[in-house]
């Protein structure tokens, strides 16, 4: 009765603390039991194994194969002893003789204990897979237990999960037992620690965040077209309204502020420029780098490269700490961006540029006014930009393959005589070309 007692014990606790079901585990511990019977004192017998769900009872069974000539005794009988125990008992069919569960011994009962223990891992992170492969990159919230290496250790909802130390957000601190929120970044089964990895500086973490806070964002009239975070800086989003009616901006930013308040403050003072979405990348452009005015912009549709700008005073804020702005920027417009200087001693607008470039380069004796426009069209606005270029580029952008080779010759040819009239003075090649 003792061990019922405890086979009993184990079922109950497992379905009642694990989660796990009692068939599961009664199918768990009778091929554990049977698995062990081939490691104990009487090793080599098949057995087959039978446990009660409601008492916790346990019956064992040898099983043979029915012979009429014996070569193995643990695992056949002779058809005259299999008689006795079934009158119906043929040569090949297969018998069973009940045996007392005591007789698989101690060291069957300790691999039992150890196969329940593996098994009972196994069911735990089959269940956490099935509470939580629903809930990938969705946001969870869980407690603090331990931090090692710079990695949270987390629980959630009695699972443990990790944060690890590059998934956190630069500068944040916390202490063990604080609550946190964070993306659940996926499921890794690999993973020793833990199965769970949760992340807080996935530009994800922010999407959710508003679609928690926006209730325009979540029901769908509101749509976020793009997105780049860099984590613990800036978040910079563009947002488009799918009813006329809503201002998309006005309705992520919130009354006096306080749907974006609600989400800087979860990431710690993170800044969020939300932008109106625009599928003229112009006017996506102007709104994307304001308060920095962007000026004389030529849109390269094909390289998705937009080339524009800015006055000296506007540079630092349109390029950002260590050009964060400006790659934001472009990783949310999905637009490469050129930034240069406006020359402030000689405006002029994008056309009379590429006319001043053009007359520059049709300063080269062999280039031709129409070559030197397909040049400058191409983005050789200079001598210096011809470093690199080679025949098969020039034909690319429409110059015929012996046109092209005269044209980089004539190149050659005139940066030979500029470095040689210049090379006393320290006056450079592409400063040599053109009015300024």
């Amino acid at each position: 009765m003792g061990a019922n007692s405890q086979i009993l014990s184990v079922l109950e606790y497992m379905e009642r603390e694990k989660g796990i079901a009692r068939s599961d585990m009664i199918e768990t511990i009778s091929e554990a039991i049977r698995v062990a019977a081939l490691k104990s004192v009487n090793a080599g017998h098949d057995v087959r194994i039978e446990i009660n769900p409601k008492n916790g009872n346990l019956q064992a069974w040898a099983v043979f194969e029915v012979v009429d000539s014996v070569s193995d005794p643990k695992t056949q009988i002779h058809l005259s002893k299999a008689l006795l125990v079934d009158e119906n008992a043929r040569i090949g069919s297969v018998i069973e003789k009940e045996i007392d569960p005591a007789l698989l011994g101690r060291i069957a009962a300790q691999t039992t204990r150890q196969a329940i223990m593996q098994r009972i891992r196994f069911f735990e992170r089959e269940k956490l897979y099935d509470d939580f492969k629903g809930r990938v990159g969705d946001i969870v919230s869980g407690t603090i237990r331990n931090i090692d290496g710079g990695n949270l250790y987390i629980d959630v909802n009695g699972a443990e999960a990790i944060m690890p130390a590059r998934e956190r957000i630069r500068g944040e601190e916390f202490t063990i037992g604080e609550r946190i929120r964070c993306l659940l970044l996926k499921l890794d089964p690999a993973n020793r620690d833990a199965e769970l990895i949760l992340s807080r500086s996935h530009v994800n973490f922010v999407l959710r965040l508003l679609e928690i806070e926006v209730s325009e964002i979540a029901d769908g009239s509101v749509a976020v077209k793009g997105i780049a975070r860099e984590p613990g800086y800036r978040t910079k989003i563009s947002v488009c309204a799918n009813d006329k009616n809503i201002d998309p901006v006005g309705a992520c930013v919130g009354a006096r502020g306080v749907r974006i308040k609600s989400i800087v403050r979860e990431l710690n003072g993170e800044k969020i420029d939300v932008i109106r979405y625009s599928d003229d990348p112009e006017k996506l452009l102007i709104e994307a780098i304001k308060p920095a005015v962007p000026k004389n912009i030529r849109v390269d549709h094909g390289a998705r490269r937009i080339y524009f700008e800015v006055a000296e005073g506007d540079l630092a804020v349109a390029i950002g700490k260590r050009g964060l702005n400006a790659k934001l920027t472009s990783r949310m417009m999905n637009w490469k961006l050129d930034i240069s200087k406006e020359n402030a001693t000689l405006p002029e607008n994008f056309g009379e540029k590429f006319e001043r470039a053009a007359a520059g380069l049709h300063g080269i004796t062999g280039v031709g006014d129409e070559q030197a426009k397909k040049l400058v069209a191409a983005g050789i606005t200079d001598i210096d930009a011809f470093e690199g270029v080679s025949v098969d580029d020039l034909v690319e952008v429409g110059f015929e393959a012996d046109e092209a080779q005269k044209v980089l010759d004539s190149v050659q040819n005139f940066c030979k005589k500029v470095e040689k009239r210049d090379e006393r003075q320290g006056v450079s090649v592409g400063q040599a070309i053109g009015p300024r």
